[in-house]
């Protein structure tokens, strides 16, 4: 049940003038990933806040996304939540509007126990039968996934791969070491790709990806046809342009970046505001040092 492999964009979820979701927008960028070489599209994630969204918007934006990808590539649809009731009731309402797979993110704030994880888990992938990617973001949520949870978890039949970013390299080789080829393992972090990779990554789900989508694919492809040098490359071209797209909360500087290509990636919702004049600029030099606006 191996999703994909390469370069998945987290996609942003733009928003109008008035608040609602703009799908002429998100109809542009997801043709613009697809042209450009992009492997699966990840909708309603972290970078496209869906905390902010409320349970039918983000059910009609995966929708939308599915509709619009018509089977190019994956759509995998972001779902869970701090309460297991909620996030199964999202996770069967994705599989119904048609998402090929499910990112589902450890339960936030309330968190829980290694027991309850696995449980939690458990009924999430257990409430549908498309494929289902665990999402470790403990710098999001306050809960990381135990390697040894995630060898456990791994046996689950339709769990097939986990998004690390934990940014934490030892621990992606002992669920790699752990699981081998019971489970994918997915980069969170765009400036971990190729090291994820040595560890035998399939790829990254990625913010980068939203403003450089074929670097990104191309980042991956070369080293899966050995091309280590090119693909160390294409990642250490990137790092400033990475670091800058995170000086501020994610998705702030992606959006911000977005705009400045004119793909039109809208405003924010609250509390997520604009960025910081400072950082704006310093991201507005990184973009042109990279290339992507003159």
């Amino acid at each position: 049940m191996s999703i994909f492999v390469g370069s998945g964009v987290a996609i942003v979820t733009p928003f109008n003038e008035n608040g609602s979701v703009n799908y002429d927008s998100l109809g542009k960028m997801i043709d613009f990933q697809i042209e450009n070489h992009t492997d699966a599209i990840i909708v309603c994630g972290t970078t496209g806040e869906a905390s902010t969204l409320s349970d039918d918007e983000q059910i009609e934006t995966i929708k939308f996304a599915v509709e619009k990808t018509n089977k190019r590539v994956p759509v995998i649809a972001g779902a869970g939540s701090n309460d297991t009731k909620h996030g199964t009731e999202l996770c069967k309402r994705a599989e119904k509007v048609g998402a090929d797979a499910l990112l589902i993110v450890t339960p936030y704030y309330n968190k829980t126990s290694p027991k309850g994880l696995k449980q939690y888990f458990e009924n999430m992938a257990g409430s549908v039968d498309i494929p289902v990617i665990m999402y470790s973001v403990k710098g999001r949520t306050g809960l990381n996934i135990p390697p040894k949870l995630v060898k456990e978890l791994s046996k689950v039949p339709n769990i097939v791969a986990i998004k690390e970013a934990s940014g934490d390299v030892s621990q992606v080789a002992q669920i790699a070491a752990l699981c081998g080829d019971d489970l994918d393992i997915y980069s969170g972090n765009d400036d971990l790709i190729i090291p994820l990779m040595s560890l035998g990554g399939k790829g990254v789900i990625s913010v980068l990806a939203n403003i450089a989508p074929k670097n990104t694919h191309d980042m991956i492809e070369k080293f899966l046809k050995g091309d280590v040098d090119g693909a160390k490359k294409l990642q250490l071209s990137a790092i400033d342009l990475i670091n800058n797209l995170f000086s501020e909360v994610n998705p702030i500087p992606v959006k911000a970046a977005l705009n400045m290509m004119g793909l039109n990636a809208g405003l924010y919702r609250e509390p997520l505001i604009e960025m910081e004049d400072e950082n704006y600029e310093k991201l507005k030099i990184a973009m042109k040092k990279y290339g992507l606006i003159s």
